[in-house]
């Protein structure tokens, strides 16, 4: 019997990881701070998730802004994970950039950031235009930037090209729990792509995080799909395992769709 090795990315536990701005994450979870229902269960599920970069909405989370209010800094810290601070809310390439420039002053320097520019409040779609903008403006600033977009792989193409660090494209609108609507594109992004791609938006259970993880992708971000859950600490497990499997399934390789059956036990060689 011929036994074949496992890849040598995932030959021994842990050694399996993906680089952005030049760190390796064991983790391939990316999770978000808003929803919980507190800031208990909100550390909860973040460390249930597995999760090593959390995102935090700079304009909507308090992480220094107000000394008076509650700092979710306080839980978790920028010492166990690293914070990747967004521009969610923002509607203008300009208050974009705005905001990725509070963050960096909040957190001291702090480079990385998460892009997202939106177009209106019903569909919460990318502005594409004004997060080009915003993204030329930041790079030249030296920020990593990590950017929300749409599905379009000549969009990612181009923001990849720009010197974004990683190009994050829905699965669906923020939110909707729709999972994956268009794999395609992703994997055509996927494909075509030399910095990560982790989907962003649109997760609903960790059957859509496994499917993303099988097109190749090198990550997924959540937030909703966790916080709204009926039990979310158990649902961030869900995800952290959904995300394994699908990343392994993905090394291994599937086996090729077919429209009839094929025997599981050849018939070549019968003794009977």
């Amino acid at each position: 019997m011929t036994v074949t090795a496992m890849p040598t990315s995932v030959s021994k536990q842990g050694e399996d990881t993906f680089t952005v701005a030049g760190k390796n994450y064991s983790s391939r979870l990316l999770v978000g701070t808003g929803k919980y229902k507190d800031l208990t269960e909100t550390r909860a599920a973040i460390v249930a998730s597995g999760a090593q970069i959390v995102t935090v909405a700079i304009r909507r989370t308090n992480i220094g802004q107000d000394k008076d209010a509650p700092n979710l800094l306080d839980v978790i810290s920028p010492t166990e994970f690293t914070i990747l601070p967004n521009t969610a809310g923002c509607y203008t390439a300009k208050d974009a950039v705005r905001t990725c420039r509070l963050a960096r002053e909040l957190l001291d320097g702090h480079a990385l950031v998460k892009l997202e520019v939106l177009g209106d409040e019903k569909t919460l779609y990318p502005n594409v235009v004004d997060t080009l903008e915003a993204a030329t403006t930041l790079v030249k600033e030296d920020f990593q930037v990590m950017v929300y977009t749409n599905d379009d792989p000549i969009v990612a193409k181009q923001f990849e090209e720009m010197g974004c660090v990683a190009v994050m494209p829905l699965a669906a609108p923020i939110g909707s729990g729709l999972g994956v609507r268009n794999p395609y594109n992703i994997l055509t992004i996927v494909e075509n792509a030399n910095v990560p791609i982790i989907v962003d938006a649109g997760v609903g259970t960790a059957s859509d995080a496994a499917l993303a993880m099988e097109l190749g992708c090198d990550g997924v971000l959540m937030n909703t799909a966790i916080a709204e859950a009926k039990h979310p600490i158990l649902m961030a497990t869900a995800m952290k395992h959904g995300i394994e499997a699908g990343h392994l399934a993905f090394l291994a390789g599937r086996m090729p769709r077919r429209r009839f059956a094929s025997a599981s036990s050849p018939i070549d060689g019968t003794f009977i």
